[in-house]
């Protein structure tokens, strides 16, 4: 199943956005686990964890935790070596980034979550629910990639090849993500401050785990019976609405949502409907595995 629908650029903003500064970048608390990830919660109930994309960190979450907290226990973390978590070791892959995420449950006790995760995020949330079995109760893919044609691979593994010889362009990403329309949006701001603080290694290590992670678990779907939701922006020209969507045939309770006139961070330009979505997401009856 998909649906589309329509929202505004001019609505995209709320004020559940941290303000733009150095100070508010740090303003969310973290807390650590034994094995070194921070993370950051609100709220009590039956568990959400959020997972950032690469180059983010958990603040990205903020409009999603201010409106979800009301239902759920929401646990959003910093990835490997963004924020405050620990970095993994230098070329680890997207396995051991699923990894990472099976220890960090552990580490807080959680044998039943949901999980939702937007781009790399996204990539790890697919592996864990390819891999946690009942673990994971619902899965979200947030701006998630799948199977990337031979054009898009080449460019995305050409950009990791640049990044590890320390050569990061921040512009670029921006404007894949939001367009040119939206540079002077306060989301632009934030996700450029975000991208520019993160550690140049971990950085490296993250991005060409996501360059070559779109195969990793992709045949797994099937597999997936867990209620699993596919949202991406409709121009999101990388995450795109065609990988959505051909992810949800293949998972036996998928469906694809898709967000008209956005792009890539939709978590943050269209926050309202984003939450809504999760919202009914996290009400879908568990499928008996």
């Amino acid at each position: 199943m998909v649906t589309a629908m329509r929202t505004s650029r001019t609505s995209a903003m709320t004020q559940q956005i941290p303000q733009r500064s150095e100070a508010g970048m740090g303003s969310v608390r973290r807390l650590h686990s034994k094995n070194g990830t921070a993370w950051a919660e609100a709220g009590s109930g039956a568990p959400l964890v959020l997972i950032h994309g690469v180059g983010m960190r958990l603040e990205a979450w903020a409009p999603q935790m201010a409106a979800l907290c009301a239902s759920h226990r929401v646990i959003a973390v910093d990835m490997p070596g963004h924020g405050e978590s620990r970095a993994l070791p230098e070329s680890s892959g997207l396995e051991a980034f699923v990894d990472w995420l099976s220890v960090f449950l552990d580490d807080l006790r959680l044998e039943h979550v949901s999980l939702a995760g937007h781009s790399m995020g996204a990539l790890i949330a697919g592996g864990a629910a390819a891999s946690f079995g009942k673990k994971i109760a619902r899965v979200a893919l947030l701006n998630g990639v799948y199977r990337r044609d031979a054009t898009a691979s080449a460019a995305v593994i050409a950009r990791a090849r640049e990044i590890s010889k320390g050569t990061i362009d921040f512009e670029g990403p921006l404007l894949r993500w939001f367009g040119q329309e939206c540079r002077d949006s306060e989301a632009y701001h934030l996700t450029r401050n975000w991208l520019s603080s993160v550690d140049p290694k971990a950085y490296t290590t993250a991005y060409t785990a996501f360059a070559t992670g779109d195969t990793t678990f992709a045949d797994r779907w099937p597999q997936v019976c867990c209620p699993a939701l596919f949202l991406t922006g409709a121009d999101d020209p990388n995450s795109t609405p065609a990988m959505a969507e051909a992810m949800a045939e293949a998972a036996p309770a998928g469906y694809a949502v898709l967000i008209d006139g956005h792009r890539h961070m939709v978590n943050l330009t269209a926050p309202d409907d984003v939450n809504r979505i999760l919202s009914d997401w996290l009400t879908l009856e568990e499928v008996n595995r």
